[in-house]
Parts: structure tokens; sequence; C-alpha cells
């Protein structure tokens, strides 16, 4: 059939198609569009070409006449939105076999872009966000949880690569990549897949994307500007297709400037991201990834719930130095750069067999420091005296120090999988390895009587009486993972119903040596845990999902204490025993659950969870310095629903709501000293009974705006429940314009975010949780002293306008 009768007789068929049914030909034109909305930015043609902009005229002769076809695809804005996702941006459609959530472009473009993912997905289901200051600007102190487990639970991805770092276990997701780079992000509440390449993702998975190279060249570029003196610029270039290489990439440089919004100091951040793509044939693939974050700030100080009462906002480090004053801001820094580069590399050398190898490198390096006194005459190294200090003794007695720790991380790894597909039968065989190498050292500086710091990273140390630098800790941590899954997904019933197995293996191995004097030199542990996991999905109809799962997860106990002998700096004595037998948390859930796509979107599952020795991070001070510490929490039950509905664009709205109710308890007494505390049916901490979020979205095309909010129930901070925090809301308001194109400005716009609406500081969640707040009687008769648990202090309102165009 030649070219023209091709045409003629289409004609015909949508015309014959449109006469007898024309709610079936504009349905046939939705799933188009709907189609085109679901490909990248990458995949999409570019607007403005002939035939694939709005409104773009084909004029093809027909014989006798022309006739003129247009054809509309879905809007592709510069800042990657296109207005289709479901709740605004945070309802994509899922399938997997257990409880997902995700973040588009349609949603994260609408955010401030100081904001980090952790902060962007606070109303999703089973989310509880602890924000430490309105423009999220501070990865060190900020709080998530989901289904109760916090952030150290849940495993971080950033294009398949674990960029956690191993040891702590924080998503530093800020580091990673620039909002404006970022595609998408997904949160699993539960245990990770079989093929994850994580070891703590026991509470779930946060899996950031970040999105392709444009297929032509151009740029992006914007700025923002608003409360605490916020500077920020981005700026973007596309290479587009580079001759007949078929690579195409990207380069981004951006920088952050900001007053801290309580008390003195201000931060400054650096990041650069870059990527290389080339695609060739059936799916192959091969990318270059690498980003490189650089910031400095000051900590927030952390108050009591007395604290709060009594000063609210205003508890915060002192602007001013005066002798001897540890709170002085300028001793509370901190500092992180971070590189990371990887190189994802697809293969289908036919259609059945797939190969996917993720080679990546994280290094880290940074320093902490915070306000101390030190005793120059009777301070100790480890359990040895140091003699009197070599300082000048007219200094007095006891003389002002800032504590500081200087690290630095190495963590190379490599992940693999094979995957056979025969059609109804995939077989996936998996391989991690990960190698992590970490060194923390302590010095301390004397501060100059203006309260200058000499030196943040102690390059010049108080000195012991025989010339060592005095040190409360000086360790090395070298960890090795090796993890084999295998997993067998097999497809019935016309492809309705899919079944998985799959199987685990994780291997961890810890070597710690410590040079404290009176220290023991080595220590370590090492840990082998079997995941098996297994799920079911149903496909009711094309826009019905039923399924059931049944999973297993595991996490080595965070931080480095708990594998070092410590010692009081002020007396010699022993704080803490390095452990040989920390025991990891493991997990037992299953998920049963519905998932509806169409016009409205609705997912609703149940699920239960059953822990033994439950990891609970904390934070505590130690010889004047912040560590990262885990209790073990002992056995605990979760049982809850949670819920999420998305609409569609409507007459350009779309709404989005969603929640959670869990019921949580401890399942036995802790130990505290030599007694047991009666903790056994109290609530754990940090997880409220109730929480949930809401949004709505419009965009006609020029003028757009999405409102969302969050709300937190009450929160216990301590394990015998005798303290807890209020519930609270949040609420967050975007308005923007969209102008004309103007010469070679594509969608320019104009954006305004108002953050924290109404809100000038709130207690938002738990920084140091406690064993019990006030005195309490053990269970073999003991008084066991309280300790106050301190919090997060939620930020207060803040505007900032952006101006952002393509070009």
């Amino acid at each position: 059939m030649s070219k023209r009768s091709r045409l003629l007789a289409s004609s015909l068929l949508w015309s014959i198609v449109s006469l007898a049914d024309p709610a079936l030909a504009d349905a046939t034109k939705d799933e188009s569009v709907q189609g085109q909305a679901e490909k990248t930015d990458a995949e999409r043609e570019t607007p403005g070409k002939a035939g694939t902009g709005h409104n773009s005229p084909h004029t093809r002769a027909t014989g006798q006449r022309h006739e003129t076809v247009t054809v509309r695809h879905q809007r592709s804005n510069a800042d990657g939105t296109s207005g289709t996702t479901p709740g605004g941006g945070m309802m994509p459609n899922q399938t997997a076999p257990h409880s997902r959530s995700g973040l588009t472009r349609d949603f994260i473009a609408r955010q401030s872009a100081t904001l980090s993912p952790v902060a962007m997905i606070a109303s999703l289901p089973g989310v509880v966000y602890s924000g430490n200051d309105p423009l999220g600007m501070n990865d060190e102190q900020q709080g998530l949880s989901v289904r109760g487990l916090d952030q150290t639970e849940i495993g971080y991805l950033f294009e398949n690569v674990p960029a956690a770092p191993p040891l702590f276990l924080i998503p530093y997701t800020s580091a990673t990549a620039d909002n404006e780079n970022i595609s998408s992000i997904t949160l699993t509440q539960g245990a990770a897949g079989t093929d994850a390449p994580l070891y703590n993702a026991v509470g779930g998975e946060i899996a950031v994307k970040m999105r392709k190279p444009s297929e032509e060249a151009g740029g992006f570029a914007s700025g923002s500007w608003g409360s605490f003196n916020l500077n920020r610029e981005f700026l973007r270039l596309d290479s587009g297709r580079i001759g007949h290489t078929g690579i195409k990439g990207f380069a981004s440089f951006s920088y952050r400037g900001a007053d801290q919004w309580r008390g003195a100091g201000a931060g400054r951040r650096y990041h650069t991201d870059m990527r290389l793509l080339k695609e060739w044939g059936a799916q192959n693939s091969a990318s270059l990834i690498f980003s490189f974050n650089r910031d400095r700030g000051f900590y927030l100080r952390p108050p009591t719930l007395a604290q709060w009462d009594q000063y609210g906002t205003d508890f915060h480090y002192t602007g001013r130095y005066k002798t001897s004053d540890s709170n002085y801001y300028r001793f509370q820094e901190n500092a992180r750069a971070q590189s990371f580069v990887s190189s994802p590399l697809s293969l289908h050398p036919n259609r059945h067999v797939t190969l996917d190898i993720t080679p990546y490198f994280i290094y880290v390096s940074g320093y902490d420091s915070y306000g101390t006194s030190l005793n120059r005459i009777g301070s100790y190294q480890g359990n040895q005296p140091a003699g009197p200090l070599r300082v000048s003794p007219s200094l007095g007695a006891v003389i002002p120090a800032v504590a500081t720790d200087t690290y630095r991380q190495s963590h190379p790894g490599m992940n693999t999988a094979l995957h056979i597909d025969t059609g109804a039968n995939r077989v996936s065989l998996g391989y991690w390895y990960s190698y992590y190498d970490f060194s923390s050292l302590s010095r301390y500086v004397l501060p100059d009587a203006q309260g200058g710091v000499p030196s943040q990273t102690g390059r010049y140390p108080i000195l012991a009486a025989d010339g060592s630098p005095l040190s409360s800790y000086d360790a090395r941590l070298m960890q090795q993972v090796n993890a084999l899954s295998l997993t067998d997904r097999l497809s019935l019933l016309d492809h309705r119903l899919t079944v998985s197995a799959g199987l685990r293996v994780i291997m961890v191995t810890r070597n710690v040596t410590n040079l404290l004097p009176g220290a023991r030199y080595r220590s370590g542990a090492s840990y082998v845990s079997p995941l098996p996991q297994i799920t079911a999905s149903w496909r009711l109809s094309n826009h019905d999902q039923l399924y059931v799962n049944g999973t297993t997860g595991f996490r080595a106990p965070s931080g480095i204490s708990s594998y070092q002998d410590r010692f009081s700096l002020s007396t010699g004595q022993q704080t803490r025993v390095a452990a040989s037998d920390i025991r990891p948390e493991y997990s037992i859930g299953e998920e049963i659950g519905y998932r509806h796509t169409g016009l409205v979107n609705v997912s609703v599952a149940l699920f239960n969870y059953n822990f033994t020795n439950r990891q609970v991070t904390t934070t505590t001070v130690l010889n004047g310095v912040m560590t990262t510490e885990s209790i073990n929490a002992g056995g605990q039950t979760a049982r809850g629903a949670q819920f999420e509905i998305g609409m569609k664009p409507y007459h350009h709205f779309s709404p989005y709501l969603s929640g959670q109710y869990i019921h949580a308890t401890v399942d036995n007494n802790l130990r505290s000293g030599s007694d047991y505390l009666p903790t056994k049916g109290k609530t754990p901490v940090r997880t409220p009974t109730f929480s949930g979020g809401l949004g709505l979205s419009y965009d006609d095309g020029q003028i757009f705006g999405l409102f969302n909010g969050s709300y937190v129930g009450s929160t216990y901070s301590t394990f015998m429940n005798d303290e807890k925090i209020p519930a609270f809301a949040t609420a967050n308001l975007s308005l923007g314009y969209r102008f004309r194109q103007f010469n070679a400005l594509r969608t320019p716009q104009i954006q305004l975010n108002l953050i924290n609406l109404g809100r000038s500081g709130y207690l938002s969640g738990v920084n140091g949780v406690s064993l019990n707040r006030r005195a309490t009687r053990g269970v073999y008769g003991t008084m066991i002293a309280g300790k106050a648990p301190t919090y997060f202090v939620g930020g207060g309102f803040a505007g900032v306008v952006a101006l952002s165009s393509g070009f």
C-alpha cells in the first residue's frame, strides 16, 4: 500500500470511529497523551519542532485537497513538569507488589530548590519528617521516620547506589544531586527488595533518580532569593547528541548561601552534577555520573522540653563571645565535602538476557566541632593522666576549648545483576560487594581571646604534658559487605497473577582499631543474615491490583562508639566497653494491599511487623563531642494501615490525601544498669499513632500553584512514655506564572514558595531519646535516674522567590 493510500485509510478509519462513538475517539486521544506524559524528558520530542509542539500542523497532500492534521503532545516545560501526574505529582502509578509512593517533577519543581528529598516526602503515607530549619539546609540535623522506623533503618539509593554513609546510615540526600536534576523520588514503605544493595532497609527505601541528558543542546538557569538572606543560583548546560557518537550529557553548578533561621551564623553550599549517557540497540545503555558537594554551617542548639517551654526559639547558641563561653556559635561548626562517581552499564545481548553492572566510589571528608571546657591540670588521655596541659597557666584551672572531630570515609563498591527472562518466568541473580574505610580523630583547640578558632580540623591542638595531642578517640573502622541474591518471578493466567520468591544472604565484617591509651586496640564483629522474601500480585483488571507479601529485613548497628572503649576526659574512668556481641536488628513483615488507577488513583495497605534487637539511633555528648549511638530496644510489634488518594488533573485541579494509623508496642523490659525498666507494652519512641498529608495543585499552562501540608500526632521521646511532644501540622504554598517564550528563553517563569505558613517554630521531632525522663523504680527495685530528651525545632516561616528559564 502506498504512503498516500495509508494516509487516506487512516483518516477514513478515524472518521468512522469518531462518528460511531465520539467518547471512544476522545479516550484514544487521552491514552496517547497519557503515554507521552509517562516518558522521561529526554524521551519526549522537543516542543517547537514541526509536528511536535502545541498546535503544530502537518499539511499532507491527499489527492484532490490538502488535509491539515493537528497532533497535540503533552506539555513539557523547561523545568521538567508536565502537569499530568495524579495528586499534583504526589501519586504516580505504581505496580510493585508492596507499598510504594512517589514524587515526580510535577511536585519536585514546585518546591523551594533548597529543600532536600527527605523534606519533600513529608506528606507521603507513613512519613514523619522532623525539620530543623525552614529552608531545608541542614542534613546533619533533621529527622525522618517511616512507620515508626528512623532514618538509619531506611535505605537510601541514588541511581541504584547505596549513597548513605555505611556506618552512620544517615541519608545526606541533598549532597548527591540538585533538585533541578532529580527526575523522581520513590519511597518504599517496608523492607527493600532482594536485589537492593542495602543492609539497613528494615523500614523502607528512598530511591532518587537523576534526569537524563536532553536530546538537543540547551540549558536551564534559575535564581532563588528569600528569607534569612537566601541567595541561590543554578545553571545547567545540555550538550545534546554529540556528533555521531550517540553520547549526550549535561553539567550543572549551583551555589547557596543563607543565614541561620535562629541564632547566629550562616551556611554555604557548592554543588556540581554531571552525567554522560549513551544508549544503543535494544535497551543497552552506559552512563557516567559524577557529583561533588561541599557545605559548611553551624549546628542549631537542640532544647529539652523544659528549655523549650522557657525560651522557645530564643534557645540557641550565643552570637557574641564571652570568656569561657562554650556555647559560642563559632565553636559549633560542621563542614562536609562529598565526591560521588558511578558508571552504570546495562547490556541486553538478546531479548532473554540482561546484565546490569554498577561500579561506584564515594569519598567524604569533613569535621564537626563543639564548645567545651578542660581541666588544665586534671585531664586524662584515655585512662592515663594527661598531666598539666601545655597552655598558659594564666588561663586558670578550667580553660575553654573547642572539641574537633575530623573524619574521612572511602566507599567503593559494585552491584551486579543477571536477569534471564523466558516470558512467563524471570530469574535474577545478584551480587553486591562494598568496602568501607572510616577514620575519626578527636582533638582539642584553644580559642583566642575574641573567640576565634585557629583550626576547626585540630591542626594546632592542645598538647598533653608529654607533647602528644590531647584526644578522646583515635579510631579506624574497615568494613566489607558481600551480598548474594536469587529471585524467581513467575507469571501465570495470562500475566494476571505474578508470584515471586527470593533469598538474599548478607555478610558484614567490621574491624575496628583504637589508638587511645588504655583502650583495646582491636575489636569488631561479623554478621551473616539470610533474608527470604515472597510476593504475589493479582491484576484484577487493567485498573485494579491486589498484592500480598512476606518480607524480612536486617540492619547492622550504626555508629562506631559501640565498638570502642571510651574514657571520661575529666576522670579517666571507662564510660563504654567495646562490645563484640552487638546484635543486629532483624524484622519480619507482612502486607496486603490494593491499588486502583484511573481518573482517581487509590492505594490502601495493611501491614504487620515483628522486630528483634530493634536498634534505635540517638545522639549523646561524650567529652564535649556529639556522638551517634544505637540503643538496643529489644523486641517490638507494629500493626497498622495506610492509604493515599490522588486525582488526575480535572479542570486543571488535582487533589491528594494520605494517612496512616499504627499501633506499636515494646515487647520487653529494657535493661538500665543492673536493673530493668518496666517498658513492656509501652509505645516506641518516634511513633505517632496518626499521621497524614494533603495536597491540592493547579496548573493551566500559565498559572500554577500547589498547596501541601502534613499532620503528625503526639510523639513519645522516652521508652517509659513519661515525656512526649504535642501533635503539629505544617503547610506550604507555591504560586507561579509562566511567561511566553521570548527569543531563546523557553518557558521562563516566576515562582513564590511560602514555607511553614503561620508557624514561628515548633518541636518537630526527637533528637536525643531517653529511656526515662523521671526517676523510675526498676523491676528489681532499683531507683533509675531519669534523663531529659532533646528535640528538633521545626523552622519558622520563610518565603522564597525564584526566577527560572530554559534556553
